[in-house]
């Protein structure tokens, strides 16, 4: 097989995974009112078919990023695919909501394992002049698989059931299984790699698990709640042992060249305070939209479709910003538009016209995607060699903290007052605007034109933007 060809099958298999497991995330909000009918399940079992997830998705992506380093990013993106559609034909069969909680959990870990790896097979199998083309057509795949999911699982779940939104997993994953058998890159030698260092690796596995939960239970629980104060109390200790380890270790579980890196870190801040106003502006005016001004579901997502729509207009501009600008520049003027859109939205009220909120979201998704584009792209270009999985396992880790984290900003501020948005979104922009800070310590200079248009700082996955939540359903 040529050259040419196995860059687009590796185009082919990334954008594939990615976006089965982007609508994985949104068609399953759909799905869950169907599945607490037939299970008899309470609102809390519910609510774990998401959390479970979310805690073991956190809990192993960077151990995933360092294993793809170690042992070759195909053969765990071989195993991840699978696992994810034998995790999601048991979910499809499970007789009880206690299996699907367990087979989600399961599924989280496997989605763990092929996350970073997708974004790594790209960095193999193109050169770095041609990455910006396939990185664009990426992100805007995920945007539409996102906003596509919760129009697919309501057709499924009316003809099928809701069973039906896990077995369509199952096919897909087992044909990307095929093309990644398929697909040749280079893989790492076991000499040239560091070995895993466990015990940094399970301190870290811990500490993320616990942080996602407490911050998942917030929305029920409250901020100030004891157990909430309890598990963030148990993140920061865990924390600083985690600290002192890898200070002392040899083989620290994110490599001193990755810590050091001014960009990467700098990224990494961005993705995290970005994703969670973004998400935390999506959950608020979401409950607004239905619960005072009395849309529909489907109503309500018409009124946030031009984020999506912008989403994916926004990557391959995105590019040509990078080209021109340099990250510095493109990521403020990103950062800025996420803030000021969600400022927007709080300046709305129920007699405001709804072509005002459309643009606001508008602004958000052009905002957002540039972002997302730049900042991991920064992340991409300033990767230390061998360590692409490391750092796409952080970055990974940021874009599934900073939702959890911006719903949890959301509820506690909100409460259960939804007559007006202005508290909580005027509060989420602040978190996002906290982004201007490191944006402004990303390169300034703007990458040369090469190949097919890519930069330095080549762009990369946007995070896979979860539909906003339904009714008392949790994210």
């Amino acid at each position: 097989m040529t050259a040419p060809l196995q860059r687009q099958l590796a185009l082919l298999i990334s954008v594939a995974a990615a976006m089965t497991v982007a609508l994985d995330g949104t068609i399953l909000l759909v799905a869950q009112p169907s599945l607490q009918r037939d299970l008899g399940a309470s609102m809390a079992q519910v609510q774990w078919t998401s959390t479970g997830y979310l805690v073991a998705v956190a809990a192993l992506l960077v151990i995933a990023g360092r294993l793809g380093d170690r042992y070759g990013h195909p053969r765990l993106l071989l195993v991840g695919v699978l696992g994810f559609g034998a995790a999601s034909a048991g979910i499809a069969l499970a007789p009880t909501v206690g299996w699907v909680i367990v087979l989600r959990a399961m599924q989280g870990g496997f989605g763990a394992l092929l996350q970073p790896a997708t974004l790594a097979l790209l960095r193999l199998a193109y050169p770095a002049d041609r990455l910006g083309t396939p990185i664009a057509i990426r992100t805007s795949a995920i945007a539409v698989a996102s906003g596509a999911g919760p129009i697919l699982g309501g057709v499924l779940v009316a003809h099928l059931g809701w069973r039906a939104v896990f077995w369509v997993n199952v096919p897909v994953a087992f044909v990307i299984a095929a093309l990644v058998l398929a697909v040749r890159t280079p893989i790492p030698e076991r000499g040239n790699a560091a070995r895993l260092n466990l015990t940094g690796a399970g301190l870290l596995a811990i500490a993320l698990a616990v942080l996602v939960h407490a911050l998942a239970e917030i929305p029920a629980r409250g901020w100030t709640a004891p157990p909430t104060l309890l598990e963030l109390l148990a993140v920061i200790g865990i924390a600083a042992v985690l600290a002192r380890h890898e200070r002392r270790t040899t083989h620290p579980i994110v490599p001193p060249a990755v810590a050091r890196s001014v960009p990467v870190t700098a990224s990494m801040a961005i993705l995290l305070v970005t994703t969670a106003g973004l998400f935390g502006a999506l959950f608020t005016a979401t409950f607004y939209l239905q619960d005072t001004l009395r849309l529909g579901p489907l109503a309500s997502g018409l009124r946030v479709l031009p984020l999506t729509v912008l989403m994916v207009l926004g990557a391959p501009a995105a590019v040509a910003a990078l080209r021109r600008y340099g990250a510095r520049r493109t990521a403020i003027a990103g950062t800025a538009l996420v803030a000021v859109g969600i400022v927007g939205l709080s300046r709305l009220g129920p007699t405001s016209p709804w072509m005002v909120m459309t643009a606001a979201f508008a602004v958000i998704g052009a905002g957002f995607a540039t972002v997302m584009v730049t900042a991991t792209g920064t992340v991409v270009g300033d990767a230390p060699p061998g360590y692409a999985g490391a750092v796409g396992g952080l970055k990974q880790t940021a874009t599934n903290i900073g939702p959890v984290l911006g719903i949890a900003i959301a509820a506690g501020v909100t409460g259960s007052a939804v007559s007006t948005m202005s508290p909580a979104l005027l509060v989420l922009a602040a978190v996002a605007a906290l982004g201007l800070l490191p944006a402004s310590r990303l390169p300034r200079r703007p990458a040369h034109r090469e190949g097919h248009g890519t930069t330095s700082a080549r762009p990369a996955q946007a995070p896979t933007p979860q539909a906003p939540p339904a009714r008392r359903t949790a994210q």
